[in-house]
């Protein structure tokens, strides 16, 4: 051991050495530096979360028109002659149509009719959409016909976008990314959760269509291999109030990445 060496003996006190305490320090300073850096750019890699929101502990009851055009909605009059359509979920991963099957055999046609609804809202961007848990609060309010809303056709158009569902995407998942995310929306979309493609324009402002087939039924199962995927699809677009139906043909989507802009 040379003169100037220093010797540490952990059962002394006071034998750690000056070079041994300056060593310690600049390390001990160099890695809370390391962890700060570290920790800023963890911060700003990360996506922000989506400005919306699930009441998943809170119910709030609606009042209003059922329809299907072609998903079950709830048409409210915000203010005069202005209407809003809340589309109906299901719980978990699955369409509001189990939890309006009591109510249909009751009234056999609810087109039209006057419901009420007490479930779960969810909202984000404009839109709103409501969970149903529970058959027994889905209630007949008036069994005379009340005007639904008519599909206004505006013309055929190629839009470029990613299919998402709305459950996940408006406000249950925040925020939504990867492959997990992905999986979860197919798996909500298969379930009976309408499709949507969601675009946005050179602004950063986005619409939203609810996908049909070319006869402007629902379409589930042949969109799938197309979920959170940019994608460009070309349809009939129609706008029933505040929201826009696309009527397509699943053989004519063309994926442009396999990268998804949102999951």
């Amino acid at each position: 051991m040379k003169k100037n060496d220093e010797f540490y003996v952990p059962y002394i006190e006071g034998s750690l050495g000056a070079k041994t305490k300056q060593t310690l320090k600049r390390f001990t300073m160099g890695s809370f530096v390391l962890i700060i850096i570290a920790a800023l750019l963890f911060s700003f890699s990360q996506k922000p979360f989506k400005n919306s929101s699930f009441e998943l502990l809170n119910e709030t009851k609606i009042t209003g028109t059922f329809h299907e055009s072609p998903y079950p909605m709830l048409r409210v009059e915000v203010a005069e002659n202005t209407f809003k359509n809340i589309l109906l979920l299901g719980f978990g991963k699955s369409s509001a149509d189990p939890f309006l099957e009591k109510l249909q055999n009751d009234v056999k046609n609810l087109n039209g009719k006057t419901i009420s609804i007490e479930g779960n809202l969810i909202y984000y961007n404009g839109k709103t959409l409501i969970q149903i848990t529970d058959d027994e609060k889905v209630t007949l309010v008036n069994a005379k016909n009340t005007k639904i809303p008519e599909k206004e056709t505006i013309g055929e158009m190629t839009l470029k976008g990613e299919i998402i569902d709305p459950k996940c995407y408006f406000g249950v998942m925040k925020p939504g990314k990867g492959k997990i995310h992905r999986s979860c929306a197919v798996r909500c979309i298969s379930g009976g959760i309408p499709p949507v493609l969601a675009t946005t324009d050179n602004n950063n402002m986005s619409t939203y269509y609810l996908l049909t087939d070319l006869k402007g039924n629902p379409i589930h199962k042949a969109i799938l291999p197309f979920i959170g995927k940019p994608s460009e699809i070309s349809g009939i677009v129609q706008k029933v109030d505040d929201w826009y139906l696309l009527k397509i043909n699943p053989k004519n989507i063309s994926i442009k990445s396999n990268t998804s802009l949102f999951y």
